[in-house]
């Protein structure tokens, strides 16, 4: 059976870093609730998040209220999702055009046969798929799929769907790109849990080839973890001003206890000792606190995930796919691997992978 490579990851994000600006702002929604604005300063200094990116600008946030601010979130006056996704089309384009050129694809470009998206942040038809062949000079006979609205583990499932055709069509390229404009969803609310489930979120993109060709990462299983019971935990859902996430606090200990008990079938069979390198989304520092508890890591072994959360926070389907990019530079051959993202559901998806030449 033929087995399907990541070859190469290319990442890229927004100019502008918002994390300050995003934290005063969010802030300013608190200034009636002494007990919960101080609250917030204390866990946003212990969110591990030092820097995130954004298609906004910080003068894009006005904490003036009223009809007459200019900024894109201004207080009493946010915008209804319409002007949400004009703003995406406006901006997730370029981003997405600038990961795919990093790949530096060259004459290999002509060679793509495949195409998938993931994206839970913006819709458009013809969408990202269109402008992605039209931009970077794709063959117009690409087989386009779009993964949409799966949240942060869409690209665990985008991989996997990689290797499926890498394994029935052994001569396909099949291009990945991981898009989220995660910012263009904050939300105007004194409910400190919301609140703090944006302090998380940037904008940013990964683009990824995976191919029959030998070089990077060989993809070897997935295996997903559906807890019962757990939906309501995370959901994402299309609202008239932008898209409404919950984000239970509950989180964190249900994936430890998802991830302590499903540790065989996610490692299938294999000892935890034997997976040098651990690619575990950030979705915030509590989670890789829960991950490491679940599977008795030494502190070190989640380090990739953290500097990613602490360089971009949390960026959605793209997350993982940074920490795989960091790994690659940094890894020797022959080295193994398990890769996890977690999303409503509540669901884990994982996989297991080897590093090659």
């Amino acid at each position: 059976m033929t087995t399907a490579y990541i070859n190469r990851v290319a990442t890229a994000v927004p100019h502008h870093d918002v994390h300050e600006a995003f934290q005063t702002f969010a802030q300013s929604m608190l200034q009636d609730d002494r007990h919960n604005s101080v609250l917030f300063r204390r866990i946003a200094e212990k969110s591990g998040i030092s820097h995130r990116y954004s298609c906004l600008a910080p003068s894009e946030l006005s904490a003036r209220g009223g009809s007459n601010g200019d900024g894109f979130y201004t207080r009493r006056h946010f915008p209804d999702t319409a002007a949400r996704m004009r703003r995406f089309e406006q901006d997730a384009p370029a981003l997405a055009e600038a990961a795919v050129d990093r790949l530096q694809l060259g004459s290999e470009r002509d060679r793509i046969t495949h195409l998938l998206v993931t994206c839970c942040t913006g819709f458009s038809a013809p969408g990202l798929d269109f402008e992605l062949i039209e931009r970077c000079k794709l063959p117009t006979s690409v087989e386009r799929t779009i993964v949409g609205f799966m949240g942060c583990y869409a690209a665990i499932n985008a991989l996997k769907l990689a290797r499926h055709i890498v394994r029935s069509e052994p001569s396909a390229r099949v291009l990945v790109v991981n898009l989220e404009l995660c910012t263009l969803h904050l939300q105007e609310t004194k409910d400190l849990e919301e609140i703090l489930s944006f302090l998380l979120f940037g904008d940013g993109c990964a683009a990824s080839l995976v191919s029959a060709d030998p070089i990077g990462i060989a993809l070897d299983s997935f295996h997903s973890v559906l807890v019962p019971e757990t939906r309501n935990l995370i959901t994402w859902s299309i609202r008239n001003f932008g898209f409404d996430m919950v984000l239970s606090g509950q989180v964190p200990a249900t994936i430890h206890t998802a991830l302590q008990d499903g540790a065989d079938e996610i490692l299938d069979g294999a000892p935890i000792g034997s997976i040098d390198l651990w690619a575990v989304h950030p979705g915030g520092r509590t989670v890789l606190d829960a991950v490491e508890r679940a599977f008795s890591l030494v502190p070190t072994a989640l380090s990739a995930s953290r500097e990613v959360l602490r360089s971009y926070g949390n960026m959605s389907s793209a997350t993982v796919m940074f920490v795989i990019e960091g790994l690659m530079r940094s890894v020797a051959p022959g080295r193994t691997g398990c890769a996890i993202s977690f999303g409503p559901g509540l669901v884990a998806e994982t996989m297991l992978f080897r590093t090659g030449a």
